[in-house]
């Protein structure tokens, strides 16, 4: 068993949060939840094919970042093939990424994406993308169009923040070292966000890069670089408050590296058969929901009832959105060539 890395620490209690905001906070993270293990069910249930990616254990970090620290259908948001979530936090209605997942034309890509390829235009949400490290060109671009339409076409509008998520495993490929050295010399508004769950698939990541500490990288490129433990939610958005403030000023982008971890297969075609259940106990244990609940309720911003009744909101949102799903029509065979382009979109 490899040795785990200490997670970097946070002092919480310091964290001015309003009870509005925590609440908002663990909506959002209790609908990541239970909408991925509503998916696993359907999936198993035959109501899902293809290959299915859940975000279990992860929640912190969409949260953190684009719900606690960026402004949700504003803001850019860059996904993998691990996007529901994202789509989620980024505002995405439940009911428009379950009908997605179904393959249905009410789906936030009417049907042609499913699971690895969630997008909304309405919601800023540029793509899930299904190839490791597709997604951080493409969230460059738009970072890029933000700041010429700042600089160049003087439009007062243009004051927008990118989220680029993606895995441990993309930090080797070519276009995580291109896309960082670019944004990094053109001072884009771009936050980096590496979900560092310890496996690519298969491969453990400590056996897999000559550099297991990924926000290191940064120093090359003379960016901004942090870690942060990816299963408390408080840290999470208190490093990327800090990122979204320095991209807007105009001070460039940061690479952040969240500590965090899958809790379950890769995809739900995997059996999880090479994490030791020792290293599972370990992440269990830190369940960024639980931990969150805890901050909430000791520090007096909610009741452990108002928790189970937000629960009880989310899955209820949840049911509605598989009867919505189930009840929407199949896109029609005459439209196979629509939305190719843009202009039909």
């Amino acid at each position: 068993m490899v040795t785990e890395r200490t997670l970097p620490t946070s002092n919480p209690d310091s964290a001015a949060i309003s009870r509005e905001e925590g609440l908002r906070i663990y909506k959002d993270m209790v609908l990541g939840r239970l909408f991925e293990d509503k998916c696993a069910e359907m999936y198993y249930r035959g109501k899902m094919f293809g290959f299915v990616h859940l975000y279990n254990g992860q929640e912190a970090v969409s949260s953190g970042v684009i719900q606690a620290a960026m402004n949700p259908g504003d803001d850019y948001v860059c996904s993998t093939y691990r996007d529901h979530v994202h789509a989620l936090s980024a505002g995405v209605p439940a009911r428009e990424v379950m009908a997605e997942l179904f393959g249905k034309a009410t789906g936030c890509s009417k049907g042609r994406g499913g699971s690895m390829h969630m997008f909304s235009n309405e919601h800023k949400l540029l793509g899930g993308y299904a190839f490791v490290a597709e997604g951080i060109p493409v969230a460059m671009g738009a970072a890029f169009q933000v700041r010429y339409r700042k600089e160049v076409m003087k439009d007062p509008n243009a004051n927008q923040v990118v989220a680029c998520f993606f895995g441990d495993g993309a930090s080797n490929n070519g276009q995580f070292f291109e896309t960082l050295n670019m944004a990094s010399l053109w001072k884009l508004p771009i936050l980096f966000v590496v979900e560092n769950n310890k496996w690519a698939i298969g491969m453990a990541h400590e056996r897999a890069t000559s550099q297991p500490e990924i926000y290191k990288k940064a120093s090359v490129f003379n960016m901004a670089g942090v870690e942060v433990d990816g299963m408390d939610v408080v840290a999470v958005r208190a490093v990327a408050n800090e990122a979204v403030k320095r991209a807007r000023a105009g001070e460039g982008p940061t690479l952040i590296e969240a500590l965090t971890y899958r809790f379950r297969g890769h995809s739900l075609a995997d059996p999880d058969e090479l994490r030791s259940k020792e290293e599972k106990e370990i992440w269990f244990a830190r369940d960024p929901i639980n931990r969150f609940e805890t901050f909430l309720t000791s520090n007096n911003l909610a009741k452990a009832e108002e928790l189970k009744e937000i629960q009880a909101e989310v899955q209820r949102t949840i049911d509605e959105a598989v009867e919505f799903a189930e009840s929407s029509p199949e896109p029609d065979p005459s439209e196979l060539r629509r939305f190719i382009f843009a202009e039909d979109v």
